[in-house]
């Protein structure tokens, strides 16, 4: 596996992209992680698996994460984050000029892929999303979300916690002590990213007309973080939706007990956009 790093500029901010490639890789996706970790983080398990089966990818740390320039936490604003992800797939665009493009979003990053490719005209031959951020799994204190929209107009770079307990990442005892342990993972957000994201997920559960591109959708349903049944709510409203739901799974199924089967079916779905591979045994539920 070959592995690249590099640095761009968006928004006046240096951001730093990576990529992982093989020898004469069938198609290119772009990876876009969740609130409060990294790109590199998925180094170590899912990226691996994907360059192994042919696919070269494309992970960057968002504003304000990992090795990228910024608070903690903080972002310009959310056509500054989206903007981001269009310089990743510019990137792409000029390393691998004739590779398809896929978007793969977990978390904070399913609802960013989500609304950059429901919002813009994109070349882009599928859509992956790992337990969207359309909805939170529990309700947000009352004093917490009015202290936040109070912040979010008097004083919006503020940081806060985000309140997220690492134990319900993944049923795997090991991968919530390598989070924990992880410098480059924190728990800080500004209203900067919570509201506009929360909107964002809002509108997409009111707009699936606007998805237009063959999207894979899977969530745990015993994520205690982001909801499983906004995102079965939002399948049900879009035939271009693929639901896989994982029964008992937590936040971050790529990590936890199911995680085999899960790169599985992520790699034999690409493999069908791609017209290779036929896949038989896909279990899909709509």
């Amino acid at each position: 596996m070959e592995y690249q790093g590099y640095h761009f500029y968006c928004h006046n901010r240096r951001l730093f992209g990576q990529y992982w490639y093989s020898e004469k890789p069938k198609a290119a996706i772009v990876l876009v992680h969740g609130m409060g970790e990294h790109s590199g983080r998925y180094s170590g398990s899912l990226i691996p698996e994907l360059v192994d089966a042919g696919f070269a990818v494309f992970g960057y740390d968002l504003f304000g994460h990992g090795h990228s320039e910024g608070k903690r936490g903080c972002c310009p604003n959310f056509k500054a984050v989206l903007n981001s992800i269009e310089a990743v797939c510019e990137k792409k665009k000029e390393i691998f000029p004739e590779l398809d493009l896929f978007l793969y979003g977990h978390s904070l990053g399913g609802n960013l892929v989500l609304n950059y490719a429901m919002n813009r005209d994109i070349n882009c031959k599928g859509l992956i999303v790992s337990s969207p951020y359309l909805e939170l799994a529990f309700d947000p204190p009352t004093w917490k979300l009015y202290l936040g929209k109070l912040c979010h107009y008097v004083y919006p770079k503020i940081t806060l916690p985000s309140g997220i307990d690492p134990k319900y990442i993944s049923r795997v005892e090991e991968e919530v002590e390598k989070y924990k342990d992880d410098p480059l993972v924190h728990n800080m957000v500004s209203p900067l990213y919570t509201f506009p994201v929360m909107e964002s997920g809002q509108w997409i559960m009111q707009n699936p007309d606007k998805l237009s591109i063959k999207t894979l959708l899977f969530h745990g349903t015993g994520d205690y973080i982001t909801s499983h049944w906004a995102s079965k709510a939002f399948s049900k409203q879009s035939p271009l939706i693929d639901l896989k739901l994982y029964k008992g799974g937590y936040h971050e199924l790529h990590n936890d007990l199911q995680k085999e089967d899960l790169f599985k079916t992520v790699i034999e779905w690409l493999n069908e956009q791609l017209g290779v591979n036929q896949v038989n045994d896909i279990s899909i539920t709509q």
